[in-house]
């Protein structure tokens, strides 16, 4: 497996490249050599973040954690991926029906099961015309954690969320 390191806000020594490297390269006998695993370093304030990033065969592995000590952080992410792995690879065998599997025999066309992702609720609502800053007021006087609405200069239909930093995004549809 190819690992990069990336920092932000943070310069990413040797010794710390090295430990992601390391523990990442735990994952190795799930994967081919050629996959690649996308590893970010962050800090703000005193939380340090670690983001990982694993494409491969049409599935993308990501795991996220954050705490006050970065090599804590990369445990933690490190046993999130696990679970992750072991959770696809178990979906992967009932479908199979195979006693071993190793993630680089699986083809790209790999599909989601209808049994664990079940629509269990469908909701209906007026999309009103209004602006970005409208639909943050009315997502807080929700309490809800995104909003749909329809932008009132160009019509379409767009989405506020609140970020994990307190800030707000917008998605727009592009065409």
């Amino acid at each position: 497996m190819k690992i990069t390191v990336t920092g932000k806000n943070i310069v990413i020594t040797d010794a710390l490249k090295n430990v992601v490297r390391k523990k990442l390269s735990r994952l190795d006998k799930y994967f081919n050599p050629d996959v690649e695993a996308h590893a970010t370093l962050s800090v703000q304030k005193n939380r340090q973040k670690i983001e990982v990033t694993i494409p491969f065969a049409g599935v993308i592995l990501r795991g996220e954690e954050e705490n006050e000590d970065m090599y804590a952080s990369i445990d933690l992410v490190l046993d999130k991926l696990e679970g992750q792995i072991r959770k696809q690879k178990t979906k992967l065998l009932r479908r199979n029906n195979s006693k071993s599997l190793r993630f680089q025999f699986i083809q790209n066309d790999v599909e989601e099961d209808d049994e664990e992702h079940k629509i269990v609720r469908t909701k209906r609502f007026a999309v009103k015309p209004m602006s970005s800053e409208e639909a943050v007021l009315q997502m807080e006087l929700l309490g809800h954690s995104f909003f749909v609405y329809r932008d009132a200069e160009n019509g379409e239909v767009n989405v506020v969320y609140r970020r994990r930093d307190g800030n707000y995004g917008l998605i727009e549809p592009e065409f």
